[in-house]
């Protein structure tokens, strides 16, 4: 049995990412007790006549604190049961919490009488603290639509399924901070940049002028065929030491243009050994 731990910073978005598991054919428990997680497991995978293999649980702060102080020691019990076990974490930085919540004006589980949302959402990362050190991917949601955390989720369980690793390519603009939570940093501000070409500084590097303006130039094919050469070689080192998911970001000073061409030119070239590449802009 397959088994997936959900959890996270309440307004992370765990209920999207466990909606995109039920939709990948998992069946799924949300605010599971964590005293049940171990009962709950066994009793699937020795049941006889399920129709599914896949299991998806959502556990968060509401657990009890002495529960979750006990996480990582329930998960490594379970794994050693023969359980093919994923602990799956989200968070948010603390801005992005507040506003969600602001925005949607909805309670957050661990405000009270005497505890301001402000105070909750720190008690949330300090509640969570020992499931995000436990988690096989953290994912930061902070830019993140629900229709591109759904598309991570996707990429990262199928990869972990077919034994491939998910890759993530981003791009970014350095002006605006390095996004978190990336293995690999390429910083392609040396490269000729079409924000000075007039009739290219409204587009980007999806639109077909600049796509062929920039092949024109030597230095961005070749700094293409470097990055993925590098990724290439060095991604099935990673995914020997049982990593499932990497997050690559190349940037340039707006995000706009060559990190975006080359976020695309080195996804496909990546595609061509992993059908499990995401490509993701975090400017446009």
């Amino acid at each position: 049995m397959r088994l997936t731990v959900v959890s996270g910073l309440a307004g992370a978005g765990k209920s999207v990412a466990l909606n995109m598991l039920e939709d990948l054919g998992y069946y799924c428990i949300d605010n599971l007790p964590l005293g049940l997680l171990g009962e709950v497991s066994a009793e699937t995978l020795h049941r006889q006549g399920l129709d599914f293999d896949r299991l998806a649980v959502g556990v968060d702060a509401r657990a009890r604190e002495a529960e979750i102080g006990h996480f990582a020691e329930r998960i490594d019990t379970l794994r050693a049961a023969g359980i093919d076990l994923h602990v799956l974490y989200l968070y948010a930085d603390e801005k992005t919490i507040l506003r969600r919540y602001s925005e949607t004006r909805r309670r957050h589980p661990l405000t009270g009488d005497n505890r301001t949302l402000v105070d909750a959402v720190a008690a949330d990362i300090a509640l969570t603290r020992p499931i995000a050190e436990k988690a096989d991917v953290s994912i930061d949601t902070s830019r993140l639509n629900i229709h591109q955390l759904r598309d991570l989720v996707r990429n990262e369980v199928e990869g972990r399924v077919a034994g491939e690793l998910a890759i993530l390519v981003q791009s970014f603009g350095f002006k605006y901070g390095l996004p978190p939570a990336v293995d690999f940093v390429f910083d392609v501000r040396c490269l000729p940049n079409p924000h000075w070409v007039p009739e290219l500084r409204a587009l980007t590097g999806r639109d077909q002028p600049v796509i062929d303006h920039l092949d024109a130039q030597p230095a961005l094919p070749e700094m293409r065929d470097h990055i993925a050469g590098f990724l290439t070689r060095w991604l099935p080192d990673f995914a020997a030491q049982d990593r499932t998911y990497i997050t690559v970001a190349i940037g340039c000073t707006g995000g706009k243009h060559r990190s975006v061409y080359l976020a695309e030119a080195v996804a496909a070239c990546l595609r061509a050994d992993n059908d499990h590449v995401l490509v993701r802009h975090n400017e446009l």
